[in-house]
Parts: structure tokens; C-alpha cells; sequence
């Protein structure tokens, strides 16, 4: 199959054609010809998007698919069939299905079970047995099997030790340890920010030492232990000025956040929106100033949508009770364009995460794969249930202001278009 896009804005910085517009012809996946004016010679499969821009796929570090064990909420063939059309051309699986995936057969039944769509995926194994925290998982087998990191999602791992024997059994075979910042016992059974806004609401609070605290405990692990560490989905000011420490250090960490928290506030929560219960959760307009001042300083790392579909029975419930996430596959090219620029936004979907979890990072270059995002950057709408695809609608930005749109991706010899 050959195709060609036609006048597309390349946004590669590793490529030569950066920042031009230019036509692509891909055949039978490899980019053949960059040039300015490709002629159609022999009925080349044609697309030609309003101002379609195209950068290196975006990978996201985070994201959940029910399956196997909470169908209902999403199955993998559906949940990479909207990735695809939101833009994301690989993704990585956390381990909370049920069961958790916490060993190599987990692993191949995610990977076997993605084979031949247009997203890949990579899992992500389980850092403990179970996710308990009590027992470390065979990781060893799990990376040999295709896992591209180790962690229990968001649940915290309390046990000091086990930490430090992770980073230091994972640096056998470089392993990617992640580690959610959360102290449990200061958190203890809060479900929103501690400030302003929860006391008004009369919502107990879950303060930013909660998370800040982990964070220091971890850089000292990692400090002692060594490894590679990462933090995912960060979400204070103080988090950010840790993690810039760290790195003068040298230590080997890096950190994620998530869009929503760069997006929005617990300002949010006056309405009692289940669908606005996410965890960490949403904080300060302070807060998002900083993470957004860590992403240009390079502090942070990458962008991820931390999807995570809940069902309708454990979301349109008492606030305090609904199940923490939102899905954020539709909705985060449009949040991000209206924050960031279209060079950090690949830096931070793209080329960050891929380099971090060992992922394939090809230039759009001639004689390269065609693993390419479309996307454009114009065109003001107000996100509304429509514009969801996932079999879960609980998405935190329903009714938000959000600028540009993902067309699709054209992956693995793939076109999706939305």
C-alpha cells in the first residue's frame, strides 16, 4: 500500500524537514519520499487534511483497558481503536486487570492480544506480587517477555526495603522501576486537595505533603540503591523542585504528569463531578503554574493522559465514593494545544517517553518507518460527550474550551483516521 500525505507541517526536531510543509509518501510503511509537491502518479491512497500537521507518534506512559478482568469499562481491541483516532500510535498498559499482570504470561496475553493494530502496546508489569506491596513480582521474567517498566499503578509502595531491593534486582537487566507518590498514612482516606476548596465543600483533604514526602523517601532510595526511578503523574510545586534536585544530582529519575492536572483545578470540585475525583488529586491553581514552568524547564519529562476508564455504577455516585480516573485519550491534544507549543508537545508525548521506557523513536526522515500523529492545531470547540469514543465516558474535561483536534495515525502500515 502507498500512501501520500499531502502539505503537511513536519514538527520532528531530530528531522531535516522540521517546521516545513511538505507532501509524505509512505510505502508499505516506510517513509520514500519528503519532498514539496509529490505528484498522485499511480492512485497513491490520498490524504489531505485541513492544516495537517505531523510529528513522531506519540507514546502514552499511562494508560488503563479494563481487560482483562473489567470488560465493561474497556477491551483492549476498542480502547486502541480510540487511541489510534486520538493520536497515539503506541501506548503503555498498566498492570491493574484482574488479574493484576504480575508475571509472563500476564504479559504475552496483552501483547498477543494487541498484535496487529495500528497502536502497539507495551506493558507495564507489576512491581509486587499482586500489587500488594508485600512481595516483589518476577520482573526479570516479565522484561524478558516484553515488559517496558515495573510499578503497581497507583498504589503506593509503603515497604522502604522493597523499594531499594527493586532498584537494585532491576539494575540487572535496566529495568524501569516506578514508584506512585503517595504517603498512604498521610493521605489517609481523603479524596480531594487539602486547601480552600475542601474545607468550603466539606471534603476531607489529602495534603501535597502526601506526595512530596514520597518523593523525598524515593530520591534517597534511589540515591543509596541506584537504578533508573519513575515518578509518574506528579502534581505540586514541591514535587517539581524535588525532582529538579534529583536530576542536579544526577540520579537517574525522570517524571510524568498527567494532562488534567495541567489543565485543571480543584476549583472543579464545586459541582461534586465524580468524573473530577482522579488521583493525585486536582490541586492549585499554583500548582499547575509550576508543572507547567517544569514541562519548558525540562523538569518534567513527559505528558501522559492517565486513562483511565471507570463505569457508570462506580462514578455517578456520592463524590467521596466514586472510583478515582478519567479517560483522557479524545480529550489531550486539545487540552495540551491550548497550554503548550506543538515542539513540546512532541517532546513530551513523543520523544521523552519513547527514549525513557526503551521505545523505538523514528526521525520522519526518508528511508524511516511512517510512525506518525496527525493532528491540527486551529479550531476552538467546547468538548462534549460526542467527542468521546471510549466505551467509558467518564472524561473531567466535558464542557471544557479546547483548541485543535488528533485526526489519526498512520502506524504499522496503517491509516485510522477519526
Amino acid at each position: 500500500m502507498t500512501t501520500l500525505l499531502k502539505s503537511a507541517t513536519i514538527i520532528d526536531t531530530s528531522s531535516p524537514f522540521h517546521n516545513q510543509v511538505k507532501d509524505i509518501l509512505i510505502t508499505d510503511g516506510i517513509i520514500t519520499k519528503i519532498d514539496t509537491n509529490i505528484p498522485n502518479k499511480e492512485e497513491y491512497q490520498i490524504v489531505e487534511l485541513d492544516n495537517l500537521h505531523v510529528s513522531t507518534g506519540w507514546f502514552d506512559t499511562s494508560v488503563s483497558l479494563g481487560e482483562p478482568g473489567y470488560e465493561e469499562r474497556e477491551t483492549i481491541k476498542h480502547g486502541l481503536q480510540v487511541a489510534a483516532k486520538s493520536g497515539f500510535t503506541a501506548v503503555a498498559i498498566n498492570p491493574n486487570t484482574q488479574p493484576i499482570a504480575e508475571n509472563k504470561a500476564a504479559i504475552e496475553f496483552l501483547i498477543n492480544k494487541a498484535n496487529g493494530f495500528a497502536t502497539n502496546v507495551y506493558p507495564i508489569g507489576a512491581l509486587t506480587q499482586e500489587s500488594k506491596g508485600i512481595e516483589m513480582a518476577e520482573l526479570y521474567d516479565m522484561q524478558q517477555s516484553g515488559a517496558v517498566a515495573f510499578g503497581d499503578y497507583t498504589k503506593p509502595v509503603t515497604n522502604d526495603n522493597l523499594l531499594k531491593i527493586a532498584l537494585l534486582y532491576a539494575q540487572n537487566f535496566n529495568g524501569l522501576v516506578l514508584s506512585f507518590p503517595k504517603n498512604k498514612s498521610i493521605a489517609g482516606d481523603g479524596v480531594a486537595h487539602e486547601g480552600v476548596n475542601s474545607t468550603l465543600l466539606g471534603l476531607k483533604g489529602i495534603p501535597a505533603l502526601a506526595e512530596e514526602i514520597q518523593i523525598a523517601r524515593d530520591i534517597f532510595l534511589l540515591e543509596y540503591a541506584g537504578g533508573k526511578l519513575h515518578i509518574p503523574t506528579i502534581s505540586t510545586e514541591k514535587s517539581v523542585r524535588l525532582v529538579k534536585e534529583a536530576k542536579k544530582k544526577g540520579l537517574d529519575i525522570t517524571c510524568s504528569v498527567s494532562v488534567h492536572h495541567l489543565f485543571l483545578t480543584d476549583d472543579e470540585l464545586h459541582g461534586f463531578d465524580g468524573n473530577k475525583k482522579v488521583t493525585p488529586p486536582l490541586r492549585t491553581k499554583k500548582d499547575t503554574k509550576a508543572l507547567l514552568k517544569g514541562i519548558t524547564e525540562g523538569v518534567i519529562d513527559m505528558i501522559t493522559t492517565d486513562h483511565n476508564p471507570i463505569d457508570i455504577e462506580h462514578k455517578k455516585v456520592e463524590f467521596s465514593t466514586a472510583k478515582d480516573g478519567t479517560i483522557g485519550f479524545e480529550s489531550a491534544f486539545g487540552a495540551l494545544n491550548t497550554l503548550l507549543d506543538a515542539d513540546t508537545i512532541s517532546r513530551c508525548l513523543s520523544v521523552n517517553p519513547r527514549n525513557r521506557f526503551g521505545i523505538a523513536l523514528n526521525s520522519i526522515n526518508e528511508n524511516e518507518k511512517a510512525d506518525l500523529s496527525l493532528f491540527t492545531p486551529e479550531g476552538d470547540y467546547t468538548f462534549t460527550e460526542k467527542d468521546i469514543m471510549s466505551t467509558s465516558k467518564n472524561s473531567a474535561f466535558l464542557d471544557k474550551k479546547l483548541q485543535g483536534k488528533a485526526y489519526g495515525i498512520f502506524n504499522n502500515n496503517q491509516l485510522i483516521l477519526k
